[in-house]
């Protein structure tokens, strides 16, 4: 019987959605991760036996089996329970996965499996607000059209396409950035690091932020235009307010909110995520 180093002892964490949507998929990623290292499979049947398999994980590193809301769900329970800094996580994505792919990871249940197991750990910043909630990718005021209730996903294949142009334009390169749909103009404050950029009797279309480099987030305000394109107006640091009436957001593809005021801060590195090597998220940072 093969024997494995404490470092490639892996707790694989399979989430009851991704069991439902490609069980496929996870069959092939428990035999990868199997054949590779010592893995302890769990099978949790909810969120109270997801946060219990995670927390009781010892000296095992987590992976997690399951779509984007699965990974934004491990990493909120670490940045909860403070654990962030001393755990690395690997996921497999199966189910929706644009924000795990805009992050490095690659698709495919084989491919992502073997990243698991041969990959490092990336460092990557992470937004954090002031109901302790944790943005991993991009958010967006007002959302993408919402068809439904708070925290429900955007459609898979749209969804996908737009968050992964999304993150790959906000990135800190140059050229414009593309912003989220808005289902009509909003009068928002937007302040960055004190200053600010838009306030209340400006009608904004829309306000999209995202992780940017050194630290910083990257803003982008569109004014309501009335006939010529308005000049979004772009600023970038390392907190961000903004100030409405009953705004909802669209963050990591799930709708937060209706809330009057939130502000976000960027954590510099906070989170580890394993990733092949010389990969990062989309856009390189």
């Amino acid at each position: 019987m093969a024997t494995f180093a404490t470092s490639d002892q892996l707790l694989v964490i399979i989430d009851p959605a991704a069991r439902q949507a490609d069980g496929e998929a996870v069959r092939i990623a428990k035999d990868v991760l199997s054949a590779g290292a010592a893995a302890k499979m769990c099978l949790p049947e909810g969120p109270e036996e997801f946060a219990r398999a995670l927390g009781r994980r010892g000296s095992r590193r987590p992976v997690v089996v399951g779509d984007d809301r699965a990974l934004v769900r491990a990493v909120t329970l670490l940045h909860r329970q403070r654990e962030l800094a001393g755990c690395a996580l690997s996921v497999v994505p199966v189910g929706e996965s644009a924000l795990a792919e805009s992050l490095g990871v690659p698709c495919g249940a084989v491919a992502a499996a073997r990243a698991v197991l041969d990959g490092s750990e990336r460092r990557l910043d992470l937004l954090v607000d002031d109901s302790d909630g944790v943005v991993l990718g991009a958010l967006g005021i007002p959302p993408a059209p919402v068809r439904s209730a708070a925290a429900e996903p955007v459609p898979a294949v749209s969804g996908r396409a737009w968050y992964r142009s999304l993150v790959r334009t906000l990135a800190p390169r140059p050229g414009r950035l593309p912003l989220i749909p808005s289902p009509g103009p909003a009068r928002l404050r937007v302040e960055v690091d004190g200053t600010t950029v838009v306030d209340l009797d400006q009608p904004v279309e829309a306000v999209s932020v995202s992780t940017g480099a050194s630290g910083e987030a990257s803003v982008e305000v569109r004014p309501l235009s009335v006939g010529a394109e308005a000049t979004p107006l772009l600023a970038s640091g390392r907190t961000v307010t903004v100030v409405g009436a009953d705004f909802r957001y669209l963050a990591d593809a799930a709708v937060s909110g209706p809330v009057r005021r939130r502000t976000w801060t960027v954590r510099e590195g906070a989170w580890g995520l394993t990733l092949p090597a010389g990969e990062g998220p989309s856009g390189g940072r």
